[in-house]
């Protein structure tokens, strides 16, 4: 791949090899595209022998490398980092390998990251990404305990504040979409078939005010809702949508909206001290809205869930 101050991008390469090929002089082309003359007689040469492919990048990687650390020793390497779950300070000593090599290897394999793979199993995680808007959602609830008027424990201290019985739960109802990450939320008092049914309608209304006029997939957990719960299938078959289940003990499966899940305790539930139940729940509307518009997000590059609606728009239509 060419640098940012590279003289000659594929455009430059191609635009030398029309020069030339008009008959002006290689060295004359040359000066005036401030390369030497060993370089632009190296992109005619390409050109002459393999056309339009020769002007492509090649990579720099060695067609052969005899030192490289034997098979056998590397896959020894890796199975000392999935079932020990060992670094390459460890490692290295064990096997006779400098820590620096060892890292190379963990590298290759894509296991220099222990976040990279299931800790108890040593399996590597694959993480994937729908490519369109609406292709697979991700739905789930987290339960949160209710918050006493005056304030709970964040605000009065363990001491001074007791559990108060009878005060119950809050059921968050989340759907985010897997392509986008645009994200939709009800607070509800239960987690029953019928709620669960009313907030995907809901949650497919929302998505289709943004843009996302048609969901394909609803992805879920085994929840006894989601399995055999018939208003649920009944929202599925109005929206034309397939529903899909993880593997059980799998949340990883359904990993964005979990992830969700954690930005939502952080950054809404446990944020600051509420007062009240209802304070919190009035802040959800806020936290939603700049997660979707505003929060910078990791995986899309630095930009909020909308910039990929936006670019999206209209491509069901």
């Amino acid at each position: 791949m060419s640098h940012r101050n590279a003289r000659l991008t594929v455009f430059g390469r191609r635009l030398l090899v029309e020069r030339v090929a008009l008959g002006r002089p290689v060295a004359h082309v040359a000066a005036e595209m401030g390369i030497s003359r060993a370089t632009a007689h190296k992109w005619i040469r390409r050109w002459r022998t393999e056309g339009e492919a020769g002007l492509q990048d090649r990579s720099s990687r060695p067609r052969t490398t005899p030192h490289r650390t034997p098979a056998d020793i590397e896959a020894r390497v890796c199975e000392l980092r999935r079932a020990r779950k060992l670094g390459p300070a460890r490692i290295g000593p064990v096997l006779g390998l400098p820590a620096s090599t060892v890292h190379r290897i963990l590298t290759r394999h894509g296991l220099s990251r222990l976040a990279w793979f299931d800790r108890p199993t040593g399996t590597v995680i694959r993480r994937y990404e729908r490519e369109r808007p609406g292709e697979l959602v991700h739905v789930d609830v987290k339960k949160l305990g209710r918050i006493p008027d005056g304030g709970g424990h964040r605000v009065l201290g363990r001491e001074a504040s007791r559990p108060v019985r009878g005060m119950g739960f809050d059921y968050v109802h989340s759907a985010v979409d897997d392509h986008t990450r645009l994200a939709y939320s009800e607070i509800h008092d239960d987690e029953k078939v019928a709620t669960c049914a009313g907030f995907l309608a809901r949650a497919a209304a929302f998505f289709h005010s943004q843009g996302i006029t048609r969901i394909e997939r609803v992805l879920t957990d085994n929840a006894w809702a989601y399995r055999k719960g018939l208003a649920w299938k009944a929202v599925l078959a109005d929206l034309g949508a397939v529903g899909k289940l993880t593997r059980a003990y799998r949340p990883q499966t359904n990993g964005k909206v979990e992830r969700f899940n954690r930005t939502l305790l952080d950054e809404w539930a446990y944020q600051r001290p509420y007062q009240s139940n209802d304070e919190r729940t009035q802040a959800l509307t806020d936290f939603l809205h700049t997660y979707n518009h505003h929060r910078c997000h990791t995986a899309l590059g630095g930009h909020p869930p909308i910039s990929r609606v936006n670019n999206a728009a209209g491509q069901y239509s």
